[in-house]
């Protein structure tokens, strides 16, 4: 396993030669959707078919936060950065099926996030 990589997903190309699975965690919120989408089209670029792309975090599910605390997380993401919020995870997932990649059952985690696993 290669150590943590600090990159900014929208600046190609990554630096890696080849991968069997990427980590990301806490960043989709956290970020402009454009770092979503470039998450997305690199992770497509760069994994092989089998391979899998794990993100972490909080999630809105139908458009509705799962938990009252969640709901306050959003609004001060937005509060600091009108480009950041909780995203619904519908919308990842069809980040994720536009670059091939499909998504397993939603794993609910501790503190009402989610580990999204996406395969090639």
């Amino acid at each position: 396993m290669l150590p943590p990589l600090a990159l900014d997903v929208r600046q190609q190309p990554w630096g890696i030669e080849a991968a069997q699975a990427l980590v990301c965690i806490n960043m989709v919120h956290i970020a402009p959707w454009s770092a979503a989408e470039a998450l997305f089209a690199g992770a497509g670029r760069l994994l092989p078919a089998g391979g899998v792309l794990y993100l972490y975090g909080p999630y809105r599910r139908n458009g509705e936060h799962t938990a009252p605390s969640n709901a306050a997380f959003d609004a001060q993401l937005r509060s600091a950065d009108a480009q950041w919020g909780v995203r619904n995870m519908e919308d990842i997932a069809a980040l994720g099926e536009a670059e091939g990649f499909r998504l397993d059952e939603p794993i609910p985690m501790p503190a009402n996030n989610f580990s999204l696993v996406f395969r090639k």
